[in-house]
């Protein structure tokens, strides 16, 4: 049966097959990631086709937990603390952070895996599989790789100088569309503004703003967490990050839905669109580890004599953290950390007093 092609100017003309539907990359996206079809609804899941920090190694969860810990402390030891795991996967990290919790956090702490895919057989039973985070929690809001699939339009600077929406079909040839306006060129002249050189590329994050802050404004009282390939007005990529993932390499982003679209995150947007964002800091996935205790120095090497299981041991964590924490790796993630609750209220979490650490967070 045909389908509709879309023009330039983003009219549908009849007659055109499948494979020759041009959209915008938010909507081709869209429906390659969580389509009927799509990536997300695939039975292997995302770690049969890459490697976040969750996989990478089980101290990522053990961190978590930790800063679990800290704003349970924060928030005075909640009868219900609360712990909500955005794009949960198969409920890795929320499996870990709940068994690194020590047992009376644990006996308090409710569980929220979110995720489209459906509930993996054999997970604690203790973890509620939602598709959607609860309303009203008190704790952690923790989204690992999240915001990097949430859709986005691209725009690029045609030869006149003029930024113009992506099209693209389903096997991934791209052609120029109709003029950005309206939000969408807002947001671009805020927060990625293109010069006019012809080729120069961005990808506008009004879905993700939106996505984060209904996100954060499901917190009663707490903290709010992203983790993602990340990027800030100071240096935004020029060409875009735009990209593909199929069985553990990258490929070209080509929205058929047999692999992950991704595209790194303007996370000083979305704490820009949260509440209260003049609370919200970004760091880096190196500083926010170190401070939480997970660093990658090596044991002694007097271990290795007195106890040479216990130093075989400590060595395969230490290169586990290095990994976690290296520059140009995972350590040059952003973690992007939003206090969350009701506007103006005074027991609001303060970010230094949960990163001691970490100087320059007031």
């Amino acid at each position: 049966m045909a389908d509709d092609t879309v023009d330039e100017g983003g009219t549908r003309r009849a007659g055109g097959a499948t494979a020759r539907v041009w959209r915008g990359w938010r909507d081709a996206a869209q429906d390659a990631l969580y389509g009927p079809a799509g990536f997300y609804r695939r039975p292997e899941g995302p770690a049969g086709h890459f490697r976040t920090s969750v996989h990478a190694s089980p101290l990522f969860a053990v961190a978590v937990a930790r800063l679990l810990c800290r704003v349970d402390g924060a928030l005075g030891r909640p009868a219900e603390l609360g712990f909500v795991d955005m794009a949960a996967g198969r409920g890795e990290l929320a499996a870990g952070v709940l068994g690194a919790l020590p047992a009376e956090v644990a006996a308090r702490t409710r569980v929220y895996a979110v995720e489209i895919a459906g509930r993996p057989d054999g997970l604690d039973e203790r973890i509620e599989w939602r598709s959607e985070p609860p309303e009203g929690v008190t704790g952690l809001l923790f989204a690992n790789e999240w915001l990097d699939n949430v859709p986005v339009d691209v725009a690029e600077v045609d030869a006149a100088g003029v930024p113009r929406r992506v099209l693209v079909r389903r096997d991934g040839a791209e052609r120029l569309g109709e003029p950005v306006t309206g939000a969408a060129a807002d947001w671009l002249a805020r927060w990625w503004p293109l010069p006019g050189e012809p080729g120069l590329r961005a990808e506008i994050g009004l879905l993700r703003d939106t996505a984060w802050a209904g996100a954060v404004s499901r917190l009663r009282h707490g903290l709010a967490v992203a983790v993602d390939y990340a990027h800030t007005a100071a240096a935004r990529p020029p060409f875009g990050t735009l990209t593909g993932f199929r069985e553990g390499r990258e490929t070209a982003p080509v929205p058929d839905g047999a692999r992950d679209i991704t595209a790194h995150v303007a996370l000083d947007a979305c704490a820009a669109h949260a509440p209260e964002p003049a609370h919200a800091r970004v760091l880096t996935q190196r500083a926010a580890l170190h401070a939480l205790g997970i660093t990658g120095v090596r044991p002694p090497l007097t271990l290795a004599s007195t106890d040479p299981a216990q130093y075989v041991r400590a060595l395969a964590s230490a290169g586990e953290a290095a990994e976690l924490t290296a520059p140009g790796g995972l350590g040059d993630f952003g973690w992007l950390l939003q206090p969350a609750g009701p506007e103006g209220n005074p027991g609001r979490l303060k970010l230094p007093d949960l990163f001691p650490e970490v100087p320059g967070l007031s």
